[in-house]
């Protein structure tokens, strides 16, 4: 239960800087969904939104609690997207597809002015890589891709259903779930990643959430990229500088 109310806090806040006339990317998942039905409540009060989906499952819970739908043909630009993780580490950087929603995720994260995160306080971690990676995939080429994903230090395994059958995408794609331990070099790898013929997408997210609101007990706590946090502080330090070396210069003077 504690869990569950960290994330409905984190959706709920997330949904609070939707302003009236945006377009929203919907995210996918189980502190998504507060946003969504946050939304959609606030909907109910006046503000008048446009919803993109990143999955069919969010489509239809957008159509339940009555936000209007459209597409990114319509709005090929999105003004604020609101979405979960699996993992956020301190850079702000994500595994996601946890959910199986991780290509039409990612598309309209980075078709978005904004990408807010939304998680529970257990989706933090120090480094990328205890919660599996999911690569897309097209089926036909999950044996060579498996053996090429192994050969990078990981244990890998094709996505099933209950039932023992392929999971299958929004999109008609497979998913493998790929086991790598830390991440040493998040980037590196996902474009090692990218280049491999028969991968789709993969759901490592770099440099494309701009904020985090991650439920911390009965609190929402904001995180925001380290280096971004450095370079604010150094814009700050500047100025503080240039007034210590004027008051310098005047006592030399003196």
């Amino acid at each position: 239960m504690a869990i569950q109310n960290e994330k409905e806090l984190a959706g709920r806040a997330a949904a609070e800087l939707v302003a009236s006339g945006n377009i929203v990317g919907l995210g996918t998942g189980s502190t998504a969904y507060f946003a969504v039905v946050a939304l959609g409540e606030r909907g109910k009060s006046g503000l008048k939104i446009i919803g993109i989906p990143t999955s069919d499952g969010t489509a239809e819970l957008a159509r339940a609690v009555g936000i209007p739908l459209s597409t990114l043909d319509e709005h090929p630009e999105i003004d604020i997207t609101i979405d979960g993780a699996d993992e956020i580490d301190p850079q702000l950087r994500l595994i996601k597809g946890g959910g199986g929603a991780l290509l039409r995720e990612k598309i309209i994260a980075t078709a978005s002015k904004k990408m807010v995160v939304v998680a529970d306080s257990t989706k933090i971690v120090p480094a990328l890589g205890r919660f599996p990676l999911p690569v897309e995939i097209i089926p036909f080429a999950r044996a060579v891709l498996q053996r090429k994903i192994t050969a990078l230090g990981a244990n890998c395994s094709l996505r099933t259903r209950s039932g023992g059958a392929a999971f299958v995408t929004d999109e008609g794609h497979h998913i493998l779930d790929c086991s790598f331990g830390k991440i040493a070099d998040p980037p590196a790898l996902a474009q090692t990643l990218s280049n491999m013929p028969g991968v789709v997408e993969h759901g490592l997210f770099i440099g494309i959430a701009k904020v985090a609101l991650v439920g911390k007990g009965s609190t929402v706590a904001e995180i925001r990229p380290e280096s971004s946090r450095k370079r604010a502080l150094a814009k700050r330090a500047r100025p503080r500088r240039a007034r210590q070396k004027q008051k310098l210069r005047k006592r030399r003077r003196s």
